[in-house]
């Protein structure tokens, strides 16, 4: 190192980033003192003052460090940390921070929302932040931004959150290309109006019962956990979509046109079977097709799937490529009648990979003749797998199955496994 020139020195330097290796670092020598100033991130992790002992409160031993940096671009604090610490680091590096990730730690502290100025508020001196992820939030009144026009990723895990509030925020980022909203709480009605939005994840922790209505032309993945009733218009772009409720039912969906989307999600306990046709007739042109629903029926009548025409089906997805289906839907493609009317030269043209999870020997020799009616019209399927779930019977169909399984899979070893 003693033979390296300054701006070597430097350029390793500024690849540091941990708070307690620079600080030994600044004990080293003076040349390496020297140095220190020239790095761009710092990094607190939660137990950076759990031994402390010096005279210097904590905020204190943060504000000193990133003082002596020339240009702060990059700052992390998982340690525990007040308002008015976070107030005085902002006025130091505010101005040339681009990325700025704080656990908040707020969240069962109503007081800490009240405060003034409130640790959210101590935020909007960071002008130029190009990405901003704050854990454990309380958000019930509406933060005091002004905007963020750089910002292009926003992140919030662990939060309690207010429409308004949410709302506020999110418009405080006009130009966010980038949303994740993580383990969420308290909102009811989400509304999102991003015109640069090409990546959202959005996760509701509660009963299940939100609606969401999101206006981004430019939106390319999208993924909705928790949510009643979803509106998304603009979906010219959009090429990969999941839609999961834990927790409730899935009432509605309205979607616009998906001629591109190549990835659809479909999970949770019961959805009305308005909203999983809807979806199936949308995606037409999908390639990759997961779908998980137990039941379907309105409000607390909980129904299984129609019957779904296996013919009509992958003729009305001729792109498929892999489809992993559980139970329910599986069930609905194993009718009496779905085989019934195979026109000469009917084909599954792109199917390689069928993920089958099957729950209920029932209907066990349509089941099994469905699952023929895969490898005999799916000319290019290269991997089945079945996965035989929580099978519960004290009749012995359940075993007879079993055995039909088995029997299936040794016949067409080169392709069928059971898992």
């Amino acid at each position: 190192m003693e033979s390296l020139p300054d701006a070597v020195v430097q350029y390793i330097f500024s690849f540091m980033n941990n708070a307690r290796d620079v600080a030994v670092c600044n004990c080293v020598s003076k040349r390496w003192k020297d140095s220190l100033p020239y790095i761009k991130s710092l990094y607190f992790p939660r137990n950076s003052f759990d031994n402390h002992s010096g005279i210097d409160h904590p905020d204190t031993a943060v504000w000193k460090m990133i003082s002596s940096v020339v240009k702060l671009e990059e700052l992390v604090v998982y340690s525990p940390f007040s308002s008015i610490g976070l107030a005085s680091w902002m006025l130091l590096v505010g101005s040339s921070l681009k990325h700025l990730e704080l656990r908040m730690d707020n969240l069962a502290e109503y007081q800490n929302c009240t405060e003034s100025p409130s640790k959210l508020e101590c935020i909007s001196t960071a002008k130029n932040l190009e990405s901003l992820k704050l854990w454990g939030v309380l958000m019930m009144n509406s933060p005091k931004w002004d905007a963020f026009p750089k910002l292009q990723s926003l992140e919030i895990v662990g939060a309690k959150l207010e429409d308004p509030a949410l709302t506020a925020a999110l418009q405080a980022c006009p130009n966010l290309k980038n949303l994740l909203l993580l383990g969420c709480e308290g909102v009811r009605s989400v509304l999102i109006e991003l015109p640069s939005l090409e990546q959202c994840k959005l996760d509701f922790y509660g009963v299940g019962n939100y609606s969401l209505t999101l206006t981004s032309p430019k939106i390319e993945f999208l993924e909705v956990q928790g949510c009643s009733w979803i509106s998304v218009r603009e979906t010219a772009c959009l090429r990969s979509l999941s839609i999961s409720n834990n927790a409730g039912r899935v009432y509605m969906v309205d979607f616009g046109k998906l001629a591109a989307l190549g990835f659809l999600s479909i999970r949770g306990v019961q959805w009305c079977w308005n909203a999983i046709s809807k979806m199936l007739q949308l995606a037409s042109e999908v390639k990759h097709l997961y779908m998980k629903v137990e039941f379907t029926g309105d409000f607390d009548n909980l129904q299984p799937f129609p019957e779904i025409d296996f013919v009509d089906f992958f003729n009305s997805h001729p792109k498929l490529q892999k489809f992993d289906v559980h139970g329910a839907m599986f069930a609905a493609l194993c009718q009496k009648n779905s085989l019934k009317n195979v026109q000469s030269g009917f084909v599954i043209p792109c199917l390689e990979e069928v993920v089958i999870t099957v729950r209920s020997p029932l209907n066990a020799e349509q089941k099994i003749s469905t699952l023929e009616s895969l490898l005999k019209y799916g000319k290019v399927i290269k991997s089945m797998a079945i996965r035989i779930l929580q099978m519960r019977s004290s009749h012995s169909s359940a075993d007879d199955f079993f055995d039909e399984i088995c029997r299936f899979q040794r016949m067409n070893h080169n392709t069928v496994r059971i898992e």
